[in-house]
């Protein structure tokens, strides 16, 4: 019982040895033409919720229904994007784990949302895309 309780303790403090409040920083290669994304967040922690902001080429977009679970991590964002005359509010889940000194990430587009001059909520092919974070130091 005793050894199973240090290891229960070891565990939770190595978890928590990595501090998820402060900004992360990664890329990932998308698309035919491998395009880079770099993606940059800000996170503030507080018990099981997770908050903070994406930083996105013109400006910001908070985190949305963000979860912290152990070594598991859950959040949305709502970003703009411009596909020739239409700007649209895609909904993007992001989903993760925390390893070592890094997030692994999977981001799925759930949905795209007419906005500004575009037509009603439509969905367009979801393709995950993975990226690793690292915390700025």
């Amino acid at each position: 019982m005793r050894k199973l309780f240090l290891i229960a303790v070891l565990s939770a403090m190595a978890l928590s040895a990595v501090e998820l409040p402060g900004f992360w920083m990664g890329s990932a290669t998308t698309g035919r033409r491998n395009t880079v994304i770099d993606f940059a967040f800000q996170f503030t922690h507080k018990g099981s919720e997770l908050g903070g902001k994406m930083y996105l080429d013109y400006g910001t977009a908070p985190i949305l229904k963000g979860v912290v679970e152990g070594e598991k991590i859950s959040f949305e964002v709502v970003a703009r994007e411009q596909n020739g005359n239409e700007i649209n509010d895609a909904v993007y889940k992001f989903t993760g784990v925390i390893k070592d000194d890094e997030i692994e990430l999977t981001r799925e587009r759930q949905e795209i949302r007419g906005s500004v001059n575009a037509a009603a909520g439509f969905t367009r092919q979801n393709t995950p895309l993975t990226v690793k974070i690292k915390r700025l130091r």
